[in-house]
């Protein structure tokens, strides 16, 4: 049961990790899941744009792309691509902290591992109901 953090091409981060780790894990528990590993690689807005166009075929910057590397069901296995560039316009715009706006990003990933979708209106108000309650918990 791990969550790793790596970092492509920008800064490490300076946080206290534990915490984070700790939440995530606590999230896919109540989502009824068991952590095999997921993987946040924290990159620029660059960066993912080169994923998002070789592996999705899509020529936008985004802020979080997802792969699921689960084999069986219950099971979380994944890397979570974020785009920190992406994360400051959106903390800046929506008026909320960075850290808040990363802990909504980091939390979106993973319930997409949990099966959440976010493709219709519907499914997008269900994932963003889910975000708020776990920054909540959070906080």
């Amino acid at each position: 049961m791990k969550i790793i953090f790596s970092f492509a091409d920008v800064p490490p981060l300076k946080w206290k990790v534990s915490p984070w780790k700790n939440w995530l894990k606590a999230l896919v528990k109540e989502e009824g899941f068991e952590l095999i590993s997921a993987e946040y690689i924290f990159c620029s807005d660059d960066y993912l744009l080169g994923i998002n166009r070789e592996f999705l075929q899509h020529d936008y910057y985004t802020d979080i792309i997802t792969f699921d590397l689960s084999d069986a069901a219950g099971y979380i296995e994944g890397t979570i691509y974020i785009s920190l560039d992406r994360v400051r316009d959106h903390a800046q715009a929506l008026k909320v902290d960075f850290d808040t706006e990363l802990a909504r990003v980091m939390a979106h990933g993973l319930l997409h591992l949990c099966g959440f979708k976010d493709k219709s209106k519907a499914e997008q108000a269900e994932m963003r109901k889910k975000e708020d309650y776990y920054l909540n918990k959070r906080l």
